[in-house]
């Protein structure tokens, strides 16, 4: 099968999207795929004439076409045009956009078929848009070697630095736990919303926990490996997450995770033990107790090492939405 993979142009952080994007499109091609990847500039989810007509272009020529939703459902006319010549477009929705409802449920009603990332996500487009032709492909997880840990204990936050990921949020929970050890590292690109970044930095600052706190932008690559290495708990505080990628990173590293109660994160979680949370108090109560409980360290632990060997990999992913690719639509509903 051909697949012309359409990505946005204009996500140039380590996003969860981004990563999603990378990991199908490679194990699609080790299930014999061809795949091409194209990644599509503008100012998207709602690009110019210019940008439209660029993907416009990019839809054209292929019999099956996976579009990420950023791009597409802002859209429509250019999707329905698509498909009205022939062209199968699945839109990869990782979360229905925040703006642009109109445009978003226009986009959805025209493409052959929807790929969401986790039943949050799938759920959160029903909401909106009501009934929809939906497949489920959840996030996969590559293997890793268990985390060591380290004294004091070390609490690491793996995204970017957005608003919307609530670093700051982290930071004052933290703020109020100076009288226990512990050290902390947030890991993820300062680019991405630069204004935030530095409220994050004056955060820290602000605390005096700058000995304690080390922010140090996005890694990759061995580098990521020994922060994982290194660490003991992970935190996922986002205000909205479609699955939370970084969670199962977590527990392929056997770290346990507390995360936003009410996201997706709570989906990748699953029963893996350490919970979810609600705002900072709640945080820092939690964060509190394990802190100072030996015996909630270790039963943390144990989980997110259970949860290691149940994981799901990137093969899965790709032979669900192969399938579907495959499939007639209707055959879905």
């Amino acid at each position: 099968m051909r697949i012309r993979f359409l990505v946005p142009g204009n996500v140039r952080h380590g996003s969860g999207g981004n990563k999603y994007n990378a990991k199908l499109a490679e194990h699609l091609t080790v299930l014999g795929a061809d795949v091409e990847t194209v990644r599509v500039d503008g100012d998207w989810p709602v690009g110019s004439p210019a940008d439209k007509q660029r993907f416009a272009e990019a839809l054209d020529g292929g019999t099956t076409v996976i579009a990420d939703g950023l791009v597409a459902s802002g859209a429509p006319e250019e999707v329905a045009g698509a498909v009205g010549k022939g062209t199968k477009v699945w839109i990869l929705s990782h979360m229905a956009l925040a703006d642009h409802g109109e445009l978003e449920a226009k986009a959805l009603a025209a493409a052959t078929g929807i790929i969401c990332p986790s039943s949050h996500s799938a759920a959160e487009l029903e909401a909106r848009h009501g009934p929809q032709t939906i497949v489920i492909a959840t996030p996969g997880a590559d293997k890793a070697n268990p985390a060591q840990g380290s004294q004091p204990p070390r609490i690491v936050a793996v995204a970017a630095l957005l608003p919307n990921k609530s670093q700051t949020l982290l930071v004052e929970s933290l703020a109020s736990l100076q009288d226990l050890e512990w050290e902390a590292a947030l890991i993820g690109s300062e680019n991405a919303d630069p204004a935030y970044a530095a409220e994050v930095r004056a955060a820290v600052e602000h605390y005096r926990l700058e000995d304690r706190i080390s922010i140090t932008g996005e890694l990759s690559g061995i580098a990521l490996d020994e922060e994982w290495h290194k660490a003991d708990l992970s935190v996922l505080m986002s205000q909205s997450e479609s699955f939370g990628m970084v969670v199962t990173e977590s527990l392929a590293h056997g770290v346990p995770v507390l995360v936003r109660r009410g996201t997706g994160a709570e989906e990748a979680l699953g029963d893996s033990g350490a919970g979810a949370v609600t705002d900072a108090k709640v945080l820092a109560d939690k964060l509190r107790a394990w802190l100072t409980n030996p015996a909630l360290q270790k039963r943390w632990r144990n989980n997110a090492l259970q949860a290691r060997e149940h994981l799901q990999g990137w093969d899965a992913t790709a032979a669900t939405v192969l399938s579907a690719l495959a499939t007639k639509p209707q055959s879905l509903l």
